[in-house]
């Protein structure tokens, strides 16, 4: 078994679509329109979806809008520079909420950035 893909519901596919894939250097690796369903599903990711986990970005074309809640925490992705990759998403548009540096409590260097949605992606520097 392994994990497939985490689903988030987006209120502009081509918005997220753009966040994911030019702020955040992910391919989208395919997309598909359910008239009868009246929603989209795009799929994007750093890599095949039969090598690695992805992110499904489910728009459904009569909401505009959603409420994130409280129970979902945030996406994480590996990065060998926190702080350079804080600098490159912040030049392509993208919103850096929390700067990189040491995670409170311990040494690990994060920072977290925000996509268009209000969803929250933690960047973790590994070498």
């Amino acid at each position: 078994m392994r994990i497939l893909h985490t689903m988030l519901r987006v209120g502009d596919l081509q918005r997220s679509i753009a966040f994911y894939t030019e702020i955040l250097g992910m391919r989208l690796l395919r997309s598909e329109d359910y008239p009868d369903g009246r929603f989209t599903l795009a799929f994007v990711g750093y890599q095949d979806e039969a090598d690695g986990a992805v992110i499904e970005l489910t728009h459904n074309w009569d909401t505009p809008s959603y409420e994130l809640g409280n129970a979902f925490g945030h996406i994480a992705l590996a990065v060998p520079d926190a702080y350079q990759a804080c600098e490159q998403i912040r030049a392509r548009g993208g919103k850096v909420v929390r700067e990189a540096g040491p995670m409170k409590h311990g040494t690990t260097v994060i920072a977290f950035v925000e996509d268009p949605d209000g969803y929250k992606v933690e960047l973790i520097q590994r070498d």
